[in-house]
């Protein structure tokens, strides 16, 4: 069943809150990984135990850029798919993406059977990159 104007409209102010809410914190998270790098230009630690957790936050907040980036694209293409009038319509079989869906993940753009085939078919061997 396609959206209705008010399930579009709830949508659409969800998807444009979160955009605002990831763009100041990308910018935030950008700001501090490149303080970090900052400060690794100025020198090594003097404790090998001090440069690892460095290490250890800089890998960490540049993974949090890189997941609210990923998000933040996948919510631009969805409000590319409100303009063109194809939100909420699977990308692999044209079908309809379910409201409850859509709420939880509002950049969403294949219904759950296509999802789960897609995960299914390119998930990475080995797990987790972290």
């Amino acid at each position: 069943m396609a959206l209705t104007p008010e399930q579009a409209k709830e949508l659409k102010a969800t998807v444009e809150q979160r955009r605002a809410a990831l763009q100041a914190e990308v910018g935030r998270d950008l700001g501090k990984v490149r303080a970090v790098r900052g400060e690794n230009l100025a020198g090594a630690s003097a404790d090998p135990g001090d440069e690892s957790v460095a290490s250890l936050i800089s890998d960490l907040d540049q993974a949090d850029a890189s997941r609210d980036l990923s998000e933040l694209r996948m919510l631009d293409a969805a409000c590319s798919r409100f303009a063109d009038g194809s939100y909420g319509t699977c990308i692999d079989c044209g079908g309809d993406i379910g409201f409850a869906r859509l709420r939880v993940n509002p950049g969403a753009e294949r219904c759950i059977v296509c999802q789960t085939q897609y995960e299914k078919t390119h998930a990475s061997p080995g797990g987790s990159s972290l």
